[in-house]
């Protein structure tokens, strides 16, 4: 724990509290990425288990992509392997929506999505860091074909209403005002020999360099703007014909303007670990990936079957599911073992017969809200009028960001991922229509994109909380319950293992859907051998 944390009497846990209550997720991850939570993968893309004794079945609850990586790899090792999939697909929260699809969420309101072809959202994951080993390592078995997702764009916006009048701000200025004037306050110091520990004059030389080359100061070591800093700034098209030599140089932002903590920290999310580049996408769609997984595995998934009981015995498991295509018939499926995948949200209200440590996990974790909100627009206005190619602007509007599509640059038409909210703006989504998310986003998108009203086409909004198959985004664990908890829900029990992006580290990620797969299936082969 930090100096500051201990001074100010705060837990880890009330800290990561107080950070997802002003930061949302990302602050929190940050946050965690502090605590030494958020890491590289282990993933090594050589795994395998050993041979799988003859004859053993294995039934597997939930085709995400933690129920098809542990298909998929059982089936490699020789086991006989069946899956049940509440939906009519596989992927689970790894879903993407086009034009044609139709989506019902808690409460009976169903979307129609209108994209026109080509075009989509992800409404769940939609960017695979480099250092995301295992599901990487999926993509270039399975040839899933993937393309840059554009993290940082230095010409899209950073918005604060208290800040600027209100006016969005490019990225790439903002961040050379920032590091112009920080870089100006500290040459002072370093001038007039106020730094804690004494340099050499060598040293001090070069650090005075260094920041005047990093902060673009002048040779008073003064941030004033000028040659230097339009080079970071960047600046507005002249009004000419760009061939004469002509001063457009706007005077930089003063420190007192750029000082705004919400301002200021929401760039910084994109400095976090998790966000660092390159970025990835599945070209066309997060979905390519479980859809890959899912043809790998073959013909073993029966889908539209709603578990609603699962039992064990020293003999294996049965679960007890509903035909959605044929409401109220029942089914059993049984097999000598059992991977469950389900999310926590709803395995939770489910008879599960295992013991009282895992049954207490299993209850113990919420789930953290999230809302997403796409856009189809006549035209690529963000493109066409303001040069903004792909990545996110950031905003202290409810909406909190705004994702520009990394794929069909100079279409005629395109999809903004228009808000992703978090938190208590999440919830204040889910508790509007999808109708009214879409119109609120458009209201507030407005504010950043005047264009928004003239050329908006039509929209999908997806609240996780009302998701039938989820109720939530993911699992929330704070350090009380991770302590508490967490060593029982990686812990076999009997016949049951669970997985999923709940049962790991990396929370949220589909890397943490992938490591735990690998180490739930490895406790059950080792038992399985055993036997």
């Amino acid at each position: 724990m930090s100096s500051a944390s201990r001074s100010s009497g705060l837990t880890r846990r009330q800290w990561l509290h107080a950070m997802g209550r002003r930061g949302g997720g990302a602050g929190v991850y940050a946050a965690m990425s502090f605590l030494g939570l958020a890491e590289a993968s282990p993933a090594k893309p050589e795994f395998l288990l050993g041979p799988a004794p003859k004859g053993a079945t294995v039934l597997v609850i939930g085709a995400g992509v933690a129920g098809l990586v542990s298909a998929l790899e059982l089936q490699r090792a020789g086991y006989q392997v069946q899956l049940l999939e509440y939906n009519d697909r596989p992927g689970g929260r790894s879903w993407t929506l086009r034009g044609g699809d139709r989506y019902t969420e808690l409460g009976g309101a169903t979307q129609h999505c209108q994209f026109d072809k080509g075009h989509y959202l992800n409404p769940g994951p939609w960017r695979l860091p480099f250092h995301h080993h295992g599901v990487l390592s999926y993509c270039k078995q399975l040839g899933v074909p993937l393309e840059p997702f554009i993290q940082v764009n230095h010409n899209a916006y950073v918005h604060s209403t208290r800040s600027f009048g209100g006016q969005p701000q490019r990225w790439r200025k903002v961040q050379a005002d920032f590091q112009g004037d920080v870089a100006e306050l500290l040459a002072k110091v370093v001038q007039q020999r106020k730094l804690d520990e004494p340099l050499s004059d060598e040293d001090r030389e070069r650090l005075l360099g260094a920041l005047r080359n990093t902060g673009a100061l002048d040779n008073e070591m003064r941030y004033r703007g000028g040659w230097q800093a339009s080079k970071r700034r960047g600046t507005e098209p002249a009004q000419d014909d760009g061939l004469h030599m002509v001063k457009n140089h706007e005077a930089p932002r003063s420190l007192h303007e750029m000082l705004d903590p919400e301002f200021w920290a929401r760039m910084n999310e994109s400095r976090d670990f998790e966000y660092q580049t390159p970025l990835f996408q599945p070209v066309g769609g997060m979905d390519a990936i479980p859809k890959a997984l899912a043809k790998a595995v073959g013909p073993k998934i029966r889908y539209r079957a709603r578990v609603t009981e699962i039992s064990q015995d020293e003999r294996g498991v049965t679960a007890r599911y509903e035909d959605l295509n044929h409401p109220g018939q029942m089914h059993t499926a049984s097999a000598q073992w059992c991977v469950c995948t389900l999310p926590l949200s709803i395995l939770s209200q489910l008879e599960i017969r295992v013991g009282e440590a895992l049954r207490n996990a299993i209850q113990a974790v919420p789930y953290f809200a999230a809302t997403k909100v796409g856009l189809q627009f006549k035209r690529r206005f963000w493109e066409e009028d303001e040069a903004i190619y792909g990545g996110i602007s950031l905003t202290d509007l409810p909406i909190m960001q705004i994702g520009y599509p990394n794929y069909g640059f100079h279409g005629k038409k395109g999809v903004l991922l228009g808000a992703y909210t978090f938190g208590t703006n999440a919830y204040e989504f889910a508790a509007m229509s999808p109708e009214q998310r879409i119109k609120q986003t458009l209201r507030l998108g407005a504010q950043i994109h005047p264009q928004y009203p003239a050329e908006f086409e039509n929209g999908m909004a997806v609240a996780w909380h009302r998701s039938p198959f989820t109720l939530g985004c993911f699992g929330w664990w704070t350090e009380e319950t991770r302590e508490r908890h967490y060593p029982a829900m990686l812990k076999m029990d009997g016949r049951i293992v669970l997985a999923g992006e709940h049962a790991s580290l990396l929370t949220a990620w589909q890397e943490g859907a992938v490591l735990s797969a690998r180490h739930a299936i490895t406790q059950l082969h080792t038992k399985a051998v055993g036997a």
